[in-house]
């Protein structure tokens, strides 16, 4: 009997170490190069593997320190059973310490991640919560003096209120007072800072007024249609940075009062209809203020007024090719109309001779009848009776017949002459479709050139010389009456 010791040991880095079994009587002992072990004592032939511990290497370094089978053997074919586990283990161990460090990797990113996402869902937050507070409008606490002045402006007739619920800035119209409303009533606005917009239409505000409202730096929205304001009052509007609407229709502003509103950068919208105000003056308060939209504007009005004449002429062009491709489309059906009119024409004058026939050919039947029965009449022989009954019955049966043919003839001969009627009114019509389709064809052409090709503009009669003309037609007038 031998001692076989089968096995290698395996380090972190792949260095091969033997390891030897010392026998000891019939117990075994078992150590290793690498790492020194405990004294293991065995009894029987056995397998043992010895793993470094977790403290010793890290998970992913782990290795097999020793493989040592010490075993009795006596038979040389258990050398092979034994190289074959050996190999198992050896391969076993690593593998299911790799998985083990993949799961704990995808763990960890899995935690890394959760907590970024963490992270920038409270900077996301962060950042929402100090944009909804700078768009939030500043807090608005009144003042004992600001309460006195809107107390004032609610006794001259005048509405003030707040913005919104989460909006404390004061809305203040006089628009729909009673009583006059003129300078006097707009003293107590000077007392109020936080003013969001002030509707003075229809007022007898004069430019002498707007000077209460000359420091309402916060005013975004100023209603001045239908007021006594000239270019002198909006001179007074000049500190108004914050102003983004502004009307003025009704009024007597000209090109000169829109100079005062060059510095308004905020200005976003200009009502100025039913004033002086020239296309020259927009044109300049435009490239003052960027971005602000002048209503009416007469640039924007030539520049859709344009857009929608090249649509006209567009549509009218369509209009105009439509209208000459329905021609020979007229053509042809008044062709085919023609045609079928013939055909129906021609079907109507056989049928009509057909049904001429079977008259013709029920009147002999019904005389050849009438014949039959007088001569069966006359008959006096027994013979003669019964030759004139077969006459008169083969008479009868020949009537009958001749006046089937004849009913049905007759009706054929009225159904085609219908149907001839008809097809020649299509045809008819066909006809005039085509000068129908010829004309609209014409009349588009005629539009669509017209609308092309305008003719000049004639130039209007100045007042002077239509009231000379006026004056003439009467004196012509007086004249004839003498």
């Amino acid at each position: 009997m031998g001692i076989v010791a089968i096995g290698q040991a395996l380090d972190g880095r792949g260095r091969r170490e033997s390891s030897r079994l010392n026998r000891a009587g019939r117990d075994h002992f078992v150590e290793s190069t690498k790492t020194t072990h405990p004294t293991l004592l065995l009894s029987e032939p056995a397998l043992v593997l010895v793993q470094s511990s977790a403290s010793q290497h890290p998970l992913a370094t782990r290795s097999i320190d020793v493989i040592t089978i010490g075993m009795t053997v006596q038979e040389t074919g258990m050398r092979s059973l034994i190289a074959f586990m050996t190999l198992a283990l050896l391969a076993a161990g690593p593998l299911s310490a790799t998985t083990a460090v993949a799961q704990d990797k995808k763990k960890a990113e899995k935690k890394a991640e959760k907590k970024a996402e963490k992270k920038a869902e409270k900077k996301d937050k962060k950042k929402t919560e100090k944009k909804a507070e700078e768009k939030a409008p500043p807090k608005v606490v009144l003042s004992a003096a600001e309460k006195a002045a809107v107390a004032a402006i609610k006794k001259f007739g005048g509405s003030v209120l707040e913005v919104a619920q989460n909006d404390g800035r004061l809305d203040v119209a006089y628009h729909l007072a009673d009583g006059k409303i003129g300078d006097k009533q707009l003293a107590p606005l000077k007392n109020i800072k936080h003013i969001h917009s002030l509707n003075l239409r229809g007022t007898e505000v004069t430019d002498a007024g707007l000077a209460a409202i000359a420091g309402l730096g916060g005013l975004e929205r100023l209603h001045l249609e239908k007021t006594k304001v000239t270019d002198a009052g909006l001179a007074h509007l000049k500190g108004l940075v914050n102003l983004q609407y502004l009307n003025v229709y009704g009024t007597a502003v000209t090109d000169a009062g829109l100079k005062h509103l060059a510095g308004l950068k905020k200005l976003k919208k200009l009502y100025i209809w039913e004033t002086k105000i020239s296309e020259g003056g927009i044109k300049t308060i435009k490239t003052a203020v960027a971005g602000l939209r002048v209503i009416p504007d007469p640039e924007i009005e030539k520049r859709r007024a344009t857009i929608d004449a090249k649509r006209a002429l567009a549509a009218l062009k369509t209009e105009s090719e439509t209208a000459v491709k329905k021609i020979p489309i007229a053509k042809k059906t008044a062709a085919d109309a023609a045609k079928a009119s013939t055909t129906a024409a021609t079907a109507s004058t056989t049928a009509a001779k057909a049904a001429a026939d079977a008259k013709t050919k029920a009147t002999a039947a019904a005389k050849t009848l009438t014949d039959a029965q007088a001569k069966a009449k006359d008959a006096k022989t027994d013979d003669d009776k019964k030759t004139t009954a077969a006459a008169v019955k083969k008479a009868t049966a020949a009537k009958t017949a001749a006046d089937k043919t004849n009913t049905d003839a007759t009706k054929k001969a009225a159904d085609t002459k219908k149907a001839a009627d008809a097809a020649k009114k299509k045809a008819d019509d066909a006809t005039k479709a085509i000068a129908a389709a010829t004309k609209a064809a014409a009349d588009a052409k005629a539009k669509f050139e017209k609308a092309k090709n305008p003719p000049p503009a004639k130039k209007k009669a100045d007042k002077k010389d239509k009231k000379k003309d006026a004056k003439k037609d009467k004196k012509k007038d007086k004249k004839k009456k003498k």
